[in-house]
């Protein structure tokens, strides 16, 4: 073999180089300081954050969810998928090699035959072929065009991996939030519950008040509307407990039908969660990682897109047997070699490249929104966390003092009435306001844990703050 033929594609792998840009993450700066919060001292969470709220059939139901999720089960399957579509991309870097062979028979016309050769020549009107070879082909990828689609698969991948992570936690987040309005709801049932009891009481001593002529029968006829209204409202909440219900069967991955939650439980604790430095929040996210790697795969297609301008070559060789006789077939003459170059530049294509790298450009700009976009709402998410859970302390600590000065009315209220200074009305007003006093408290509660789950979540769920 003429050594001069190596010359050609050694001097392509030689000049092989990336065309393309290079990927730098934009510097945006989330902040040094939280606008509803004045410590930059952060509260280390664990993986499972849901554990903090000493709650054990939320840790349960948390643990179910993120075994059974069918979201999640999905989510994880993109992510084996994007994996091997790096694997797929990555093999364009390698030659390939293929085992070809064929045989056959071929029979001609003894009329065609004759007449193409001289008088007295004899051939045989049936010819056998036999033939197998190897056959090499490798691109030696002059411009980078698979080292930049390995980068953007190998940055989709990561994305999906980011996403399943996200997914996680925004399913943990929802258990959470479904598990504490199922509970705030079980505490209004209790209330309403003792409420009907007391009003049913006071409507059995308003029937024995008319019946002894004591009064015109509409105080009865009050008490009697105040233990249905009750009731309408116990049937409501018991309603919504039911969806809530459901709602988390289906987080679990299973049929409402065979799932149910019991309706006594511990109190859950608020644990105390100091969010850190924007900056932290930002690095934790994994919405913001996958917005960040998707940018990365944006760039990389630049790349690939600015690469279809330049020529495309390939270096293929090939080597085996071919014969006319199956027993001749592995004699050493009866070799065949091949070795050669190819190239193809593209000279007309209509302008096509240029539109693929304009939409490769734009697609990079629309990434780059989107990852602006994920901080933004990373920051707001933990602003308006934080700013709930301020203005719900502050609504406990009103409630709780409106409560107890909602009660001091009630007893004095019924006190003026079993005295005969006032009507039943007024007692039926200040029952209302401790009903409402107390119902509204039992959604906060809830309210409270809700937010807290949403706080974690807005900071990326579990980290171990180093």
């Amino acid at each position: 073999m003429n050594p001069r033929l190596l010359v050609f594609p050694g001097f392509l792998l030689l000049a092989s180089c990336m065309v393309g840009p290079d990927f730098q993450l934009p510097g945006v700066s989330g902040g040094t300081k939280w606008k509803q919060s004045a410590s930059t001292a952060a509260t280390p969470l664990p993986d499972n954050w849901w554990r903090l709220f000493n709650d054990r059939e939320l840790t349960r139901l948390v643990d179910r969810a993120l075994a059974a999720n069918n979201d999640l089960a999905a989510a994880k399957a993109r992510v084996e998928t994007s994996r091997a579509l790096v694997g797929l991309d990555r093999a364009k870097l390698f030659p390939t090699l293929d085992l070809t062979g064929s045989a056959g028979i071929n029979r001609s016309s003894t009329d065609a035959l004759e007449a193409n050769l001289p008088p007295g020549v004899n051939v045989p009107l049936e010819q056998q072929r036999y033939r197998s070879t190897f056959d090499l082909a490798y691109d030696p990828d002059l411009w980078g065009r698979n080292k930049r689609a390995i980068e953007a698969s190998s940055a989709q991948a990561a994305a999906a991996e980011a996403l399943l992570d996200s997914q996680r936690l925004g399913i943990a987040t929802e258990v959470a939030r479904q598990y504490f309005l199922l509970r705030g709801l079980d505490a209004q049932a209790a209330v309403l519950q003792d409420t009907i009891k007391s009003r049913q009481d006071a409507l059995d001593i308003q029937k024995s008040r008319t019946e002894a002529g004591l009064d015109d029968g509409i105080a009865t006829s009050r008490a009697r509307t105040e233990v249905e209204l009750a009731d309408n409202d116990l049937s409501l909440v018991q309603r919504q407990r039911g969806s809530a219900e459901h709602a988390l069967a289906v987080l679990c991955g299973t049929a409402p039908s065979g799932f149910s939650i019991g309706r006594s439980s511990p109190v859950s604790t608020l644990p105390a969660i100091r969010p850190g430095l924007p900056a932290q929040v930002l690095h934790r996210r994994p919405d913001v990682r996958a917005a960040e790697q998707n940018l990365r795969a944006a760039c990389a297609e630049i790349g690939i897109a600015e690469a279809a301008f330049y020529p495309n070559f390939s270096l293929t060789a090939g080597g085996g047997f071919e014969s006319i006789e199956v027993a001749r077939f592995l004699d050493w003459e009866n070799r065949v070699l091949s070795l050669g170059a190819g190239v193809a530049a593209p000279i007309l294509r209509g302008g096509a490249n240029k539109a693929n790298y304009q939409a490769a450009l734009s697609r990079y700009d629309e990434a780059l929104a989107a990852y602006r976009q994920s901080l933004l709402i990373a920051l707001r998410e933990v602003e308006d966390a934080l700013v709930d859970l301020k203005g719900l302390a502050k609504s406990r600590a009103s409630l709780e003092s409106a409560l107890k000065s909602s009660q001091d009315t009630k007893s004095l209220s019924q006190e003026r009435y079993d005295k005969g200074i006032t009507s039943y009305f007024e007692v039926v007003d200040a029952e209302r306001g401790v009903l409402q006093i107390q119902l509204s408290l039992s959604q906060l509660h809830a309210d409270q844990r809700i937010t807290l789950a949403a706080l974690a979540k807005a900071l990326g769920g579990g980290w171990s703050g180093k």
